[in-house]
């Protein structure tokens, strides 16, 4: 008998899995050292008083085999937006609607909260991604590039414009 996957919005006690999803995920994008992040980070910014981010777990016999975590973000054209930061399921369980599922329960949730948009990032060269979002009607833009500063850049630039009088 097949096993039954439920959503549901993490909890404080999925935080190890949180992480280590995010480090598959990582992995998988080609980038295994650029986790930083650290159970005690997720505790505080997901779970905390005034919680940054919102996490959905994927669910499968008792075992959390994917999640999509998003947070809210603000649009001067738009208003009130969501971004979709990561959506990732366990290798293993790809291809099984899994993410899908995922998906649609982060997009309703963000419906529920009257957004004007979701949004996202997806890597060029992730096809089976790409085709996956534009088969459920988002719009994959090639004219917008993702911009980025890190600590490092943003410890250079202090350093180089510190703060002054205009």
């Amino acid at each position: 008998m097949k096993n039954q996957v439920c959503i549901r919005q993490a909890t404080v006690e999925d935080v190890q899995v949180i992480l280590s999803l995010i480090q598959e995920l990582a992995t998988f994008e080609r980038e295994p050292e650029a986790v930083v992040l650290t159970k005690e980070d997720i505790v505080r910014d997901g779970f905390g008083e005034q919680p940054a981010f919102v996490c959905f777990v994927a669910e499968e016999a008792k075992q959390i085999i994917g999640m999509a975590l998003g947070y809210p973000r603000y649009s001067t054209w738009k208003g009130n937006t969501m971004h979709l930061e990561d959506l990732i399921v366990q290798e293993q369980h790809r291809g099984k609607g899994v993410g899908f599922a995922l998906y649609k329960r982060f997009i309703h949730y963000a419906a529920s909260l009257r957004v004007k948009r979701i949004e996202w990032a997806v890597l060029d060269w992730n096809q089976s991604a790409i085709d996956f979002y534009e088969q459920t009607g988002a719009k994959v833009l090639s004219d917008w590039r993702t911009t980025q500063m890190g600590e490092n850049e943003i410890s250079h630039f202090i350093n180089q414009y510190p703060d002054a009088d205009i």
